[in-house]
């Protein structure tokens, strides 16, 4: 099958397809994009949880007294990344509902 790229040389755009080489160096770009993605998925899981740990800091004070539940909790989001090392194991921690908003019981807190 063919692939095409737009060309606007003379200022409209115009589909051309692509040569053998740059097909070559599209589909490199794309296998690399690919392998990369449970990295992007977990950077991604990595800046939701120290959000999610930032909305808790103040718990973690001497004059507080942090619950277990909340304790576990702190230790969980820690651990995310040693306990899930998979790709389907970041697109079910990234699953969100129609609303947008997480759906793993990994982010609810106590």
């Amino acid at each position: 099958m063919a692939r095409y790229k737009f060309d606007w040389t003379d200022g409209t755009p115009k589909r051309v397809e692509l040569t053998a080489e740059e097909l070559t160096a599209r589909e490199a770009e794309e296998k690399i994009w690919n392998d990369e993605s449970a990295d992007r998925k977990l950077e991604q899981i990595k800046k939701i949880r120290l959000q999610k740990l930032q909305e808790t800091d103040y718990l973690a004070l001497e004059d507080i007294i942090m619950t277990q539940a909340m304790k576990d909790y702190r230790q969980g989001m820690r651990d995310i990344p040693q306990d899930n090392t998979t790709e389907e194991q970041y697109d079910l921690i990234l699953a969100r509902d129609a609303d947008k908003n997480l759906t793993h019981a990994i982010w609810s807190k106590p």
